[in-house]
């Protein structure tokens, strides 16, 4: 029983200083206890007790509430929130040389970029060394464990007769321990760590090459827009020198206003189009930036390829890319590496049901109140541990070790399935991009020619304004044509080489990392 206040009368037990709690402490030769907490205890217990009366919530958090007053209302963060974070994205300085260059940027310069900028691999990066740390933390349980003690102990014994007795010890202390034999528990533990890190790199390599595609994807892209904006340049022209004859012929009559407005109809069309297609060069740009991890308006231009396409460059069967890609996709070796993880984690817990053989040792060394009085102790011992009964934990735990190393091969065989499908679709992509980069050839030839020959016999007077303009669409389709037919084929490529897992950018000549990457 607890009793705030001053004892009855004003007066206050014996010995006990006035004021303060009176707290019922047991029966004592059957009468109760009293002791008197002092007034500043009183006061704290009081304030603890006024204070959980008051307390709110949501609790407030930073000078705001901590959360919104209402489902419909957002909450308002601390102004200075954003200030006081201490993360921020690591950013990868370019080289100079890069930075110089930025009007003619190379594919292998912008990869260059892409992958000392990417999240994406630097995350994968990361990944890969904390498994290289755990799996190297499990190697050492291959080694014993020694420890090193230290204690200053100071008791004090109050007897209630005789003198109050103190002793002071100091020691220190040595011990061994080390697993003699676990039926294979340690090395399928150190095993699926092993198989982990192997995960680890493969998917480490996979955000490399999803990287290299993505920015390949992303500057064809911006070649094809480029591409296409030159040649409707060329349609623009061509539809100016067509509607100068149509107004030519007029004044000499020759031609009517109907041939003069058409010719400007289409001229008005091709300047459309080069405004859209300028607005759809500037996005494509800023898409190549952002792949290569730069700011979107970023001020830089691409080196164009070549101009001569090796079309005939794939040879090979699809069955020789799909053995390749079973060989070599990152993708699916990391899939490989977890069903084997998933396998040594099963025999991990099956050897936790077994017995457990291990040494133990140590010495210890106490001194007392005089320096040269101490003690030594040894001990050396050999444990055996058999879990004899877990309340069927183990059963269950090895129930889910063997249907996560089923799972585990189920998605093993998904993976080979998506990365045929991968191969399959790339490959065949690739083969109608080489037909059609042969058919677009020969639909440039003859409608630069029918263009040629409309035209001259329009001027000649002998052809009319429609069979003009004809040629000219037709023209312009077919450079159109023949730019997206060049930028599916390269696209078509890389994406058959990212298929089958071939996408690899090229090491430092050196074969050193870069600074700041190195090993722990």
């Amino acid at each position: 029983m607890v009793q705030a206040g001053e004892g009855r009368g004003g007066g206050s037990p014996k010995g006990s200083p006035a004021g303060g709690i009176l707290v019922m402490t047991g029966e004592t030769g059957g009468r109760a206890a009293v002791r008197r907490l002092p007034r500043r205890a009183a006061l704290v217990a009081l304030a603890a007790l006024i204070g959980a009366g008051c307390a709110r919530f949501p609790p407030g958090v930073a000078g705001v509430p901590g959360a919104s007053p209402a489902p419909e209302t957002p909450w308002t963060p601390p102004r200075n929130l954003a200030a006081e974070s201490p993360l921020s994205a690591p950013n990868e300085p370019l080289p100079s040389d890069l930075l110089e260059r930025a009007r003619d940027w190379t594919l292998a310069d912008l990869v260059d970029i892409a992958l000392r900028t990417s999240s994406e691999t630097r995350a994968a990066w990361q990944d890969a060394r904390a498994a290289a740390a755990a799996h190297g933390s499990e190697e050492s349980s291959r080694w014993p464990r020694i420890d090193l003690g230290a204690d200053l102990r100071r008791e004090r014994t109050d007897p209630s007769e005789g003198e109050a007795a103190e002793t002071r010890t100091y020691g220190y202390s040595a011990d061994l321990g080390y697993l003699l034999f676990d039926f294979g528990g340690r090395g399928a533990s150190i095993e699926e760590t092993r198989q982990a890190l192997f995960a680890a790199d493969w998917m480490h390599n996979q955000a490399i090459q999803d990287v290299a595609f993505d920015v390949e994807r992303a500057y064809f892209g911006y070649v094809a827009a480029a591409a296409l904006l030159e040649a409707e340049l060329s349609t623009l022209e061509e539809a100016r020198v067509n509607r100068d004859a149509a107004e030519e012929r007029r004044s000499a009559g020759l031609a009517t206003i109907a041939d003069v407005l058409q010719a400007e109809t289409a001229f008005s069309e091709a300047r459309l189009a080069v405004d859209i297609l300028q607005g759809s060069l500037l996005a494509t740009r800023g898409a190549l930036a952002t792949a290569a991890g730069l700011p979107a308006d970023t001020d830089f231009d691409v080196e164009l390829p070549s101009e001569e396409l090796p079309v005939d460059r794939v040879s090979e069967s699809v069955e020789e890319y799909l053995d390749r890609a079973r060989a070599e996709r990152p993708e699916l070796a990391a899939a490989r590496a977890r069903a084997l993880e998933a396998r040594a984690r099963l025999g991990k817990v099956r050897a936790e049901g077994y017995p457990t053989l291990s040494l133990s040792g140590g010495a210890e060394r106490t001194h007392y109140d005089d320096p040269d009085v101490y003690d030594d102790s040894y001990r050396a011992a050999l444990l055996l541990r058999f879990p004899l009964f877990t309340g069927f934990a183990h059963r269950y735990d090895v129930y889910e070790a063997r249907a996560e190393a089923e799972a585990a091969l189920a998605r093993l065989a998904g993976a080979e399935r998506a990365v045929e499908l991968d191969v399959w679709i790339g490959y065949n992509d690739f083969k109608t991009a080489e037909r059609r980069v042969r058919t677009s050839e020969d639909l440039m030839r003859s409608a630069t020619e029918s263009h040629r020959v409309a035209q001259g016999r329009y001027k000649s007077g002998v052809g009319s304004v429609l069979d003009l303009l004809a040629a000219q669409s037709a023209l312009e389709n077919a450079r159109a044509e023949s730019v997206r037919a060049r930028s599916d084929w390269f696209v078509s490529l890389a994406r058959l080489a990212h298929a089958t897992g071939g996408l690899r950018p090229a090491k430092p000549a050196d074969g050193s990392a870069r600074e700041g990457e190195e090993g722990p």
